[in-house]
């Protein structure tokens, strides 16, 4: 890459590298890897686009646009991509949050406010004997050092209700329920994942947007065996197996194979934890899921089918196409 004479310059020619090299949206990813190297974002990067390109960041710069027009995605690359407008730390043991998630916690967030109006369960606050919360000694905390025995904080017991428990199933770097922690802050929120590596990257997001989520390391609902959950809600694997050569390189050699596989059909996930509700003292009064194209009908099957919710509701994405499923008792 030649000497840039403006950071404007820099940009329309690292632009035009990466279409050669077949890079989608050439232009956005130019600008975010700029803006990450300059430490420049919004109206500074703007008014800076017209001065020299600073030659100590240079080698930096030739760096990044090299990795990603090798196919390494932006936000690995800063290590960071924002989700509900709170900046998640991302690594490759994670899949990166897509702006379609968004939509299934905000779905999730307006029927708890309905089933739920003061934000808490409708039972008694429980005591020493009841056996509804995890073992604190089994729970991963959100950080080294920190608690993990009340998240979501003060719960305002003191009205005789007792919190609701909503857990985030794959949680990968816990955009769903560190959102969730900081929207609907009297909740106990919880979350799982099978990957080491992905939960501690949650842990660092929880502990840097100040929220109180209890990991665990499990597969699905295991790790909840036993225990009272009012609110599920996953995004779990659904891509099919032998769909995943044909995705995109970014996602196909890059993002982690344990996030996208969904065995066969792309619906063992959903059906493992259908199975899996036994193990909870009782079904969640909310559920909702996120899926793939074409997922959603017999998705909704599977919620029927258990018999726990007597409302299925699908919602599509911006696109118009069927993205998330929930189901609810009322």
């Amino acid at each position: 890459m030649t000497t840039k004479q403006s950071i404007r310059e820099a940009f329309a020619e690292a632009s035009s590298f990466l279409a050669a090299h077949e890079v989608m949206e050439p232009q956005r990813n130019a600008q975010l890897l700029l803006e990450h190297v300059l430490g420049l974002s919004g109206a500074a990067y703007y008014m800076a686009l017209p001065d020299p390109f600073p030659a100590e960041r240079q080698k930096a710069w030739e760096e990044v646009i090299s990795r990603k027009a090798a196919g390494e995605p932006a936000q690995y690359i800063i290590g960071e991509q924002e989700f509900y407008g709170i900046p998640f730390q991302v690594t490759p043991a994670v899949l990166i949050p897509r702006p379609e998630t968004e939509l299934l916690v905000e779905a999730v967030l307006q029927q708890a406010e309905q089933l739920w109006p003061q934000g808490q369960g409708a039972g008694r606050v429980p005591g020493p004997a009841d056996a509804e919360l995890p073992d604190r000694e089994a729970v991963r905390p959100a950080a080294q050092g920190r608690a993990a025995a009340a998240p979501g904080g003060d719960t305002g017991a003191a009205d005789g209700l007792r919190p609701l428990v909503a857990a985030d199933i794959g949680t990968g770097s816990g955009a769903i329920a560190v959102t969730l922690a900081l929207h609907a802050p009297r909740w106990q929120v919880y979350a799982s994942d099978i990957s080491a590596d992905a939960l501690r990257v949650a842990e660092r997001n929880a502990e840097a947007n100040g929220t109180q989520v209890a990991f665990e390391e499990g597969n699905l609902l295991e790790p909840f065996a036993g225990r009272r959950v009012d609110i599920l809600v996953s995004n779990p694997p659904y891509i099919p197996a032998a769909d995943i050569p044909g995705l995109q390189p970014e996602v196909r050699d890059h993002e982690p194979r344990t996030a996208l596989d969904g065995g066969a059909d792309g619906l063992a996930p959903y059906r493992i934890m259908m199975q899996q509700l036994p193990l909870l003292q009782e079904p969640p009064r909310l559920i909702g899921f996120e899926l793939g194209i074409g997922q959603a009908g017999e998705v909704a099957d599977l919620l029927r089918q258990a018999g726990h919710w007597d409302e299925i509701m699908i919602i599509p994405d911006l696109a118009g196409i069927d993205r998330h499923v929930l189901g609810v008792r009322r």
